[in-house]
């Protein structure tokens, strides 16, 4: 089974064997499932796996003995690839690299961080390896270091995000331009005609995070979900960048922030008003005053909590009607 996309003027059947995300993941659809903190467990990602993508278990949020528990309970509910995203900065990093290679987890995901310090050592346990970017800069830096793949994200995604507000209609061109190893964006997709858009920009997969938030098998809060729902045309903004740039729904948490930058508050009084355990506060605790709600701009379009797989397979028949239209006249010049 396949699905379809354009290569030139000519429809190409992308299957297993000819398309370079498939065949590095050993995947069905070149659809890969963001670890998001907070909302990536072993669920979602054993959900989107068995629907042909990849799914990831998102590590950021994890203390090393639930990480080990989450990769257990992925690998008894799916026999397919599944990753862990793994964010460079987490204190327990070492563990975490210790769990995943114990276990033999064959995908890891690296970000916010320098992929030369652990490409190689997850390489040599035959571990395939991607790093997330936000620039062409860190693209051929990675690319450098020896990841497989890179993950270029567009700064409409929800979380942490770049500094430089590159969109992904920009970022994904400039990136394929320059790098030889495969492809996938990220940022502002979640559809059909989002990830067509994707690939004809040069990308080889997608990579989808917001969509998967609001499924039955995301860990968020249902509030959160519920959230998401009503959340419209620029109810979210990047902010914070002072610290770590994170894109976040406009509640009563945000506007102390956007009060904060208007009375001049500096790095140490913004650090302090985040706190601890923001994120988790919003979305996994679900309080939707005072917590921290990451979540991209393509949230505008997401309008029902559907199971994971019917999301999949929403997304991959709006692609081919999306590819079909292309072959109209409403494209001939």
């Amino acid at each position: 089974m396949g699905f379809y996309a354009l290569d030139a003027t000519k429809t190409v059947l992308l299957t297993h064997m000819n398309n370079r995300i498939c065949r590095l993941f050993n995947i069905e659809y070149p659809l890969i499932q963001a670890g998001m903190i907070w909302c990536s467990g072993w669920e979602l990602a054993s959900a989107v796996s068995n629907a042909g993508g990849l799914g990831i278990i998102g590590s950021g949020s994890m203390y090393p003995q639930i990480l080990e528990e989450q990769i257990l309970k992925c690998k008894a509910a799916t026999s397919k690839p599944f990753g862990v995203n793994l964010p460079m900065l987490y204190p327990d990093i070492d563990k975490h690299i210790d769990t995943i290679i114990r276990h033999k987890v064959p995908i890891v995901f690296t970000s916010a961080g320098n992929p030369k310090t652990w490409t190689q050592k997850l390489k040599n346990e035959g571990i395939i390896v991607v790093h997330v970017v936000s620039s062409l800069k860190f693209a051929l830096k990675a690319e450098e270091a020896g990841v497989d793949a890179v993950v270029a994200e567009g700064f409409e995604a929800g979380g942490h995000n770049g500094r430089d507000e590159t969109t992904t209609m920009c970022l994904i061109p400039l990136v394929a331009k320059r790098i030889s190893i495969p492809l996938i964006a990220a940022g502002g997709i979640g559809t059909g005609r989002g990830m067509l858009a994707a690939l004809n920009l040069g990308a080889d997969g997608v990579q989808i995070g917001s969509r998967f938030v609001a499924t039955p098998e995301s860990s968020a809060h249902q509030n959160f979900k519920e959230t998401i729902l009503h959340t419209g045309e620029g109810q979210t903004q990047l902010t914070l960048k002072e610290l770590t740039p994170v894109r976040l729904i406009k509640n009563d948490f945000y506007k102390k922030v956007e009060a904060a930058y208007e009375n001049g508050a500096t790095t140490e009084e913004l650090t302090e008003l985040l706190g601890r355990g923001r994120a988790k506060k919003g979305m996994f605790e679900g309080d939707l005053i005072e917590g921290e709600l990451e979540i991209g701009q393509v949230s505008g379009l997401i309008e029902k909590i559907m199971p994971a797989a019917d999301v999949v397979q929403e997304i991959l028949m709006e692609y081919r009607a999306a590819l079909s239209d292309q072959h109209t006249e409403k494209y001939t010049f």
